[in-house]
């Protein structure tokens, strides 16, 4: 929904940065407002999509870290502009968006800490707003697809990550950042004619990995793919899969090539680069996105910010994408429209 069908209001963007040098500026994704600035200015309600970090990593089976990842693609958010010229969107100018800051969850029981996030989240959402979440470990999928459940019905989930994240249990531990789609299938939050994992790669553990991924819900698209195949194959395979759905957008930060996101818990070589994952979020324009969230970014690892910044750029798509849907696209928009051939009914 636009802000201008909606409240009529101009949104409140980001600072002026030819008056307040960015890096003076407050500690807000973007520089955007806080979520009290602008309800103190147009009201309650008036947030079209409501940035939120979790700042969590009690799941991780390897290196840990991610909680300090919401502060750190914060930081690295400064550098973000008002004008998208990917997509010809202005992403702050379409709709409403506004920085929740973080909600602390308990760093030493999982089962509470998901309850936690679950309920900030349905008090997030209960006003219409959208939520982008930044964690965080990947353990906070399960709980934000219990509450999008609950309002939109079985959820199409694209995840990219160069995990499945649908194993068992670790350790016998059945709630950890390689369990949360496992969990979700089994309550019955996905949508099994329209889920997909992008990016997937590295050793599994045995083959049933990849039969039990395929019952859980999930068609999968390998981060050769795009060498082989090329993006244009895989952003049509996507939207052909996510359909009309309402689609939630997972993106572990891992799903990069270490090389382009170094500052994770568990890198695995071979991966994608930055273009290839930003023009994959591209191409959801015109999708019926729900909700989306960006993971495992872990800055004790990050040199020179290379992880923060793309974690950053893969917010601000997301963004994109959202402000494009409200102004009503129905498929990509902008230069990467005729790049990736789409018709002209589905191009704004």
């Amino acid at each position: 929904m636009s802000v201008e069908s909606s409240s009529n209001r101009e949104p409140i963007g980001q600072q002026d940065c030819t008056q307040i040098p960015r890096f003076a500026g407050p500690p807000t994704f973007g520089l955007l407002p806080r979520i009290d600035q602008v309800e103190t200015q147009h009201g309650a309600g008036s947030v079209d999509v409501k940035i939120l970090g979790i700042p969590y990593d009690a799941g991780v089976s390897y290196r840990s870290g991610a909680r300090f990842g919401p502060s750190h693609v914060r930081a690295s958010s400064r550098l973000l502009r008002p004008y998208n010229q990917a997509t010809d969107v202005f992403p702050f100018a379409s709709q409403q968006v506004a920085d929740c800051g973080d909600i602390g969850v308990n760093p030493f029981n999982i089962e509470e800490a998901i309850t936690s996030i679950e309920q900030a989240a349905d008090e997030l959402r209960a006003d219409g707003a959208k939520l982008l979440t930044i964690g965080g470990d990947h353990t906070i999928a399960l709980p934000m697809l219990r509450s999008h459940a609950r309002t939109h019905g079985k959820i199409a989930v694209l995840h990219f990550d160069a995990h499945l994240d649908t194993w068992d249990t670790y350790f016998g531990a059945p709630y950890t950042h390689g369990t949360p789609f496992r969990r979700a299938s089994e309550e019955g939050l996905i949508d099994l004619e329209r889920s997909m994992h992008i990016g997937i790669r590295g050793p599994l553990y045995s083959k049933k990995d990849l039969e039990d991924d395929a019952v859980l819900g999930f068609q999968i698209v390998r981060s050769d793919d795009y060498q082989f195949k090329g993006i244009e194959n895989v952003i049509e395979r996507m939207r052909r899969r996510l359909g009309d759905a309402p689609v939630y957008v997972s993106v572990d930060i891992d799903v990069l090539d270490p090389a382009a996101a170094p500052g994770t818990g568990t890198p695995e070589a071979g991966g994608m680069t930055s273009r290839e994952l930003l023009n994959s979020i591209r191409g959801l324009q015109g999708l019926n996105i729900v909700g989306a969230e960006i993971v495992e970014v872990a800055p004790a690892y990050d040199h020179a910010e290379i992880t923060g910044l793309a974690a950053a750029q893969v917010g601000y798509e997301l963004l994109s994408v959202m402000g494009a849907n409200a102004q009503g696209a129905t498929g990509p928009t902008g230069p990467i429209a005729a790049h990736l051939g789409v018709t002209p009914d589905r191009a704004k």
